[in-house]
């Protein structure tokens, strides 16, 4: 009885000391040492990604926002769980994709509502966008509802809305969206975008300066 007691002490003691051991090792030690490293190697990324303006932090490079006026580039549409009656302006409560299927009929209806503004909203006095340029990013959400980024056929589209809006020239205003064009990551993989935060930024800094 009394080696039995004690058999059991001793595997309960080792158990302890394993779990105390362990709790230290993946718990402790190795949290710290992952975030020491992600703080010194990819401090920017392991911070969020975060996107600077006049010394604030005013969004992440990483995650869309709405609600930009008619003087700025427009993201993409914000159709899934990421704009609803809780969540209106990209406060992380929800996010994610519509999952209706491409014959959807309230799909339909709505990517061709969609377009009908675009081609409306970006004319301008001497340009009318035809509704052949409307590209497909421009009238869809993507997967997470939250994507930061626009093709730039869709930013080129917009260039004589926000030229005209801002006072500024069609080439100054085409410049900067091609200086903020990021190519194929490595070269090939993914496509080409533009980051709708970072462009706004510099198209702002831009105008006042004019």
């Amino acid at each position: 009885m009394n080696n039995s007691l004690t058999n059991t002490g001793r595997l309960l003691w080792a158990g302890l000391r394993a779990l105390l051991v362990l709790t230290l090792v993946t718990g402790v030690l190795y949290p710290l040492a992952v975030t020491g490293i992600a703080q010194a190697l990819f401090h920017d990324k392991a911070n969020g990604s975060e996107i600077k303006a006049d010394g604030k932090v005013v969004g992440s490079s990483l995650i869309g926002q709405q609600g930009y006026g008619p003087d700025y580039f427009q993201p993409r549409p914000a159709d899934g769980l990421g704009e609803n009656s809780v969540n209106t302006q990209y406060k992380l409560i929800l996010s994610g994709a519509t999952n209706r299927s491409a014959d959807n009929p309230e799909l339909v209806k709505a990517v061709k509502e969609a377009k009908a503004k675009v081609v409306k909203d970006n004319s301008t006095a001497d340009y009318r966008v035809k509704p052949s340029q409307v590209p497909a990013d421009a009238v869809t959400s993507s997967g997470s509802g939250l994507d930061p980024d626009i093709s730039p056929a869709y930013a080129d589209l917009q260039v004589h809305r926000v030229a005209e809006k801002n006072g500024l020239t069609v080439a100054q205003v085409r410049k900067l969206v091609d200086e903020h064009t990021t190519g194929r990551t490595l070269g090939f993989i993914g496509e080409p975008r533009v980051n709708v935060l970072e462009l706004n930024i510099a198209l702002k800094a831009l105008t006042a300066k004019s």
